[in-house]
């Protein structure tokens, strides 16, 4: 929803002493002053078009459980989409499954400058100073960059409750499936579901987790799953066991 301007990130419990720093690059639908409602309907602007719904629940609710950082964006990725490469075609969208954005079609250069200048680079700017910091204390930082997605897309349904993806190194990743199956063998866990490193949406884990050789991971919950305060607190509780049993593992793992 539109609201007054403000900063385009926001961090919290910058000093959390957990491993784990939680990104979440879709957790708000706030659209600045500047566009008015981009021409949107209210229910699209609440629509898992603008954001992802219950990511940052789960993310907060997780990171009071482990005592982690949070990286959120303020800005909805109708405006800028702070998960996509500078030269991704949905960087800015202009058709999002069915819906035409049609304020951002035709954008000037200008425009398109401005939107990377005051919303898509200080995202990562932050990441990158927090991460910074943390190796500079010595602190270990795993990234686990937090989504949520949509129950039916174009049509099909998706029938994963939770799905993992993982960029250049998949070995968090295997971890964390492993120890959430371990919990509960008849979960349907998704692999690279429903989107993968191929679809272009691993931006934030590659450049701020694979590049920095940090151990990282995506996760992704299915949306119907978290939109209420008990499933929130079900997946957020569920996810710090697993992550810290994954971390764990890999520790052993690296130790032999």
């Amino acid at each position: 929803m539109s609201g007054t301007e403000q900063n385009p990130v926001l961090v919290t419990n910058a000093r959390g002493q957990s491993p784990f720093v939680i990104v979440c690059d879709h957790a708000s639908n706030r659209i600045p002053d500047r566009y008015g409602d981009l021409g949107l309907t209210m229910t699209e602007r609440v629509s898992h078009i603008a954001w992802d719904p219950g990511a940052l629940a789960v993310s907060r609710s997780l990171a009071s459980l482990l005592d982690a950082p949070i990286i959120q964006s303020t800005v909805s990725r109708l405006i800028i989409d702070c998960n996509r490469d500078l030269d991704a075609p949905d960087l800015i969208w202009t058709l999002s499954e069915a819906t035409r954005i049609a304020a951002n079609e035709k954008l000037s250069a200008d425009e398109r400058q401005y939107r990377i200048d005051h919303y898509h680079r200080p995202f990562h700017a932050a990441i990158e100073t927090l991460l910074e910091a943390r190796r500079h204390a010595g602190q270990q930082s795993i990234l686990v960059c937090m989504h949520s997605f949509t129950p039916v897309y174009n049509g099909v349904a998706r029938p994963w409750p939770i799905g993992l993806i993982h960029g250049t190194d998949p070995r968090f990743t295997q971890a964390l499936r492993y120890q959430l199956a371990a919990e509960d063998q008849a979960l349907n866990i998704g692999w690279n579901e429903p989107y993968a490193a191929l679809n272009g949406v691993t931006l934030t884990l590659e450049r701020h987790g694979d590049a920095r050789g940090l151990e990282a991971t995506m996760i992704e919950i299915r949306n119907d799953e978290i939109l209420e305060p008990v499933g929130v607190g079900q997946w957020s509780a569920r996810l710090a066991r697993c992550l810290q049993a994954a971390l764990h593992a890999r520790q052993e793992a690296m130790a032999v």
